[in-house]
């Protein structure tokens, strides 16, 4: 029997996000002397920042190395990214041991097969939109929009909704901004 994700969602203390085709949009845009730049959405930064005010723990780990990746978490204050790392589990034992956070309250959002051994150990798999089949069969939970394009804001939307949490953000949020 399947897992309630909104259960799952309920234990999470530590979102592990995948970075090409989750936080970007999988493209690799090449300039003429051959640097890659990346997209990235803003809205998926805003909510970071609001999960880690939250109390939420946020890492990220990618297959390949990129200084413009690097860059933008670092800017998004996720000091636990590891880049050009293929085989993501024992990086979620890492992460484990020295956050003292058991794999039943991690989650993590992928959208390719590197993700798919990460996902199977976790306690809220979930996947982008875009997801290659196998994963999405995998995930407790996919989100609506594509990676790249806001998936990384509604994940996050959604552990914060199930923990009770979102409501008590805007409230905070509109008497500060609005």
């Amino acid at each position: 029997m399947r897992k309630d994700p909104y259960q799952a969602a309920r234990q999470v203390r530590l979102l592990i996000l995948d970075v090409d085709g989750v936080l970007t949009d999988g493209g690799l845009y090449y300039d003429q002397d051959g640097r890659i730049a990346k997209r990235f959405n803003v809205q998926d930064g805003l909510v970071i920042k609001l999960a880690q005010y939250a109390g939420l723990e946020l890492a990220a780990i990618s297959g390949l190395s990129s200084p413009a990746v690097e860059v933008r978490l670092l800017e998004l204050g996720i000091t636990d990214y590891f880049a050009g790392y293929r085989h993501k589990l024992p990086l979620l034992q890492k992460l484990s041991e020295a956050k003292n956070i058991p794999f039943a309250q991690m989650a993590y959002l992928g959208d390719d097969w590197v993700d798919a051994q990460a996902m199977s150990s976790v306690g809220l798999p979930m996947a982008v939109a875009n997801a290659q089949p196998e994963i999405k069969k995998l995930a407790l939970w996919t989100t609506a929009a594509p990676g790249g394009h806001g998936a990384a804001r509604q994940a996050i939307r959604f552990i914060l909704q199930a923990q009770g949490r979102l409501e008590e953000l805007w409230t905070k949020w509109t008497r500060e901004h609005v």
